[in-house]
């Protein structure tokens, strides 16, 4: 009898004992020690513009077993661009550009990951200015800790990727030098997630 009731409560010491990290968990993005950034040739690539986005959110349900089970969602409030100087971000926000009244939200949101040797890959719909299209954005994961205290874990990506403005209706020009204002958008996010909940 005694040797029948020690073997379960050996088993539940040993499970006690034993670090947890769930398999699929959901993630939600630190905002205070995460970036969205953005950056666009000027002068015919003399320089670049650089900004960012202060309002936004990514989601990411993460699975460590099988990662190309995970996905990632974001969403960006257009009219918190913020390029440092605030007449440009007020003509950024207006119908020439991003049209923030009618157009409030940039969103990502993925169909399926996609590993390729150590490279990951969020295929998904982007939208922005009322266009959606399909794009493919390369992401790595920079790491998972386990916070001892809470017992919570924390996750770290970057992803880039450059997109065509005018693929999204962003087609303004300077009249005076239509060619001072590059095409091609350099985008790159540097987000820290805490866990949410377990899935």
């Amino acid at each position: 009898m005694r040797r029948k009731l020690f073997v379960p409560s050996l088993l539940a010491v040993l499970i006690a004992a034993t670090p947890f990290f769930a398999a699929v968990t959901k993630y939600e993005t630190d905002t205070a020690h995460s970036n969205v950034g953005f950056s666009v040739p000027i002068a015919g690539g003399l320089s670049h513009v650089r900004g960012k986005f202060n309002d936004f959110a990514v989601t990411i349900i993460y699975d460590d077993k099988d990662v190309t089970k995970s996905s990632v969602n974001a969403l960006i409030k257009t009219a918190s661009i913020d390029t440092g100087i605030e007449r440009r971000d007020a003509h950024l926000r207006n119908a020439d550009f991003f049209d923030a009244e009618k157009n409030p939200e940039i969103s990502f949101k993925s169909t399926r990951v996609e590993k390729k040797g150590k490279s990951l890959i969020a295929h998904g719909t982007f939208t922005m200015r009322g266009v959606a299209k399909q794009i493919a954005l390369p992401f790595s994961i920079n790491g998972v800790s386990r916070d001892a205290k809470t017992g919570k874990t924390t996750l770290g990506l970057t992803a880039r990727t450059t997109l065509n403005r005018k693929d999204f209706g962003v087609n303004y020009s300077n009249p005076a030098n239509p060619n001072f204002l590059g095409d091609m958008v350099e985008i790159e996010l540097n987000i820290i997630t805490r866990a949410a909940s377990p899935q």
